[in-house]
């Protein structure tokens, strides 16, 4: 979850959202209805344990149809797109650090030497993944402490005010909601790869759930360092926030070695997208013909050719877009299979009460109505806002592609159906 988004997005929200109490009530309510969002999903994961994540979930719980589309949209965008906006910030942060003629061959570069390692050792690229974590962790307690240990401070407040409350219920704030759900990204990462988890009824609800009730900490805090120390107007439309602050924090040299620590996190989001993507497309892979080729491991169970389609598809973002494009992009599509998966509690409750359910979730039928709410308006104002609007319809056109290609696709049983090796 600790990625891309905490370090890059503030300067995206504060030019339209001049208030503290409001900036602060954003990453609230975006760690709401994250928390209420991973809470459902771990219902759906005790109950239908198997990889995949949305794929799985709806194709049980609607149509195969439904499942192939939200499987489509993870194959293609889901995790690409995560992949090449934490790729394309980490050559942004070093340029910042030292010249480089050209951020972008960092960008790529990052991406090639992630894929390669996964590719080549398993055991290296989780032991990297694990250790990137816990450093990426250490580094925002770091931020944390010694931003509130600043003597000099920038005028804000977070208090509520009559200011701060009309903002909360503006437009601005609606759009600047789905740049902060998409730094929570991620709070159902471990849904994807249930089948490669041990007693996933246990470790699914309580990593999803205390999981995401730490990050809303760590981000609340954070932002509050980030207005704490730095003027706003430096902040307007920037992506190295964390740059920025951190030099306000600790001066030009702690600055520059804060933004080397923030690109090492930055990787450690590019390896996390980068393992987790490619197990949808291998759980779709397994059951359409069309697609078996992608479900196809190599002898150390690894998923070379899915994993390969995804570095194609991250390389190509990176090379033909920008930073917010992709944002735009990819939020209304993943919002909105989330917004039918935690629908599908819903459903799944009435069309199959007596399925077992392992976890059921905390605060039913409360929880998951929070999280319909917030994503409804979401994806409303994505679509009404000019800004938002094109970049939301060609996610739309990308979910209407991978309907039209489901339709098209044989549906016998696959060899990995049948329980034949291939």
């Amino acid at each position: 979850m600790v990625g891309t988004g905490i370090f890059t997005s503030l300067g995206f929200q504060v030019g339209d959202l001049p208030s503290g109490f409001a900036i602060m009530a954003l990453w609230a309510v975006g760690g709401l209805c994250a928390l209420c969002g991973a809470l459902s999903y771990a219902e759906l994961a005790a109950a239908l344990p198997r990889s995949g994540g949305e794929y799985h979930f709806l194709r049980e719980i609607y149509h195969p149809a439904v499942g192939f589309v939200a499987g489509w949209i993870s194959a293609t965008v889901g995790f690409a797109a995560p992949v090449a906006i934490a790729a394309i910030p980490f050559g942004v942060y070093l340029a910042g650090v030292a010249p480089v003629p050209n951020p972008l061959a960092l960008s790529l570069g990052v991406v090639c030497l992630t894929t390669l390692v996964l590719l080549w050792d398993f055991r290296l690229g989780s032991g990297f993944q694990n250790a990137a974590t816990i450093l990426k962790i250490v580094l925002i307690g770091i931020l944390i402490a010694a931003g509130f240990l600043v003597a000099k401070t920038q005028p804000v407040s977070f208090s509520p005010s009559a200011a701060g409350g009309k903002l909360i219920v503006s437009t601005p704030f609606a759009i600047a909601l789905y740049f902060v759900m998409y730094s929570y990204s991620g709070w159902n990462a471990s849904t994807y790869i249930v089948g490669e988890v041990r007693r996933p009824a246990r470790a699914i609800p309580l990593s999803v759930g205390l999981g995401t009730l730490l990050v809303t900490a760590l981000y609340l805090a954070l932002n509050a360092v980030f207005l704490r120390t730095t003027p706003r107007a430096e902040l307007i439309g920037k992506q190295e926030v964390g740059l920025i602050a951190g030099v306000h924090i600790f001066g030009p040299a702690g600055g520059k070695v804060m933004a080397v620590l923030i690109a090492v996190g930055l990787v450690a989001t590019v390896s996390a997208m980068m393992w987790i993507g490619p197990r949808v497309t291998v759980a779709m892979g397994e059951d359409l013909r069309l697609l078996a080729p992608l479900a196809r491991r190599n002898r150390r169970g690894l998923p070379v050719r899915a994993t390969l389609l995804q570095f194609a598809i991250v390389l190509l973002l990176i090379l033909v877009t920008t930073f917010q494009k992709v944002v735009n992009y990819v939020q209304f599509t993943l919002t909105l299979s989330s917004t039918l998966t935690v629908l599908g509690v819903f459903v799944l409750r009435w069309r199959r009460p007596d399925l077992p359910r392992p976890y059921r979730t905390w605060g039913y039928p409360v929880t998951p109505a929070i999280f319909l709410a917030i994503s409804g308006w979401m994806l409303w104002h994505l679509l009404a806002d000019p800004i938002t609007r094109e970049a939301s319809l060609w996610g739309l056109a990308t979910a209407l592609a991978g309907l039209l290609i489901y339709f098209l696709s044989p549906k016998e049983e696959t060899a990995l159906e049948s329980g034949n090796p291939r």
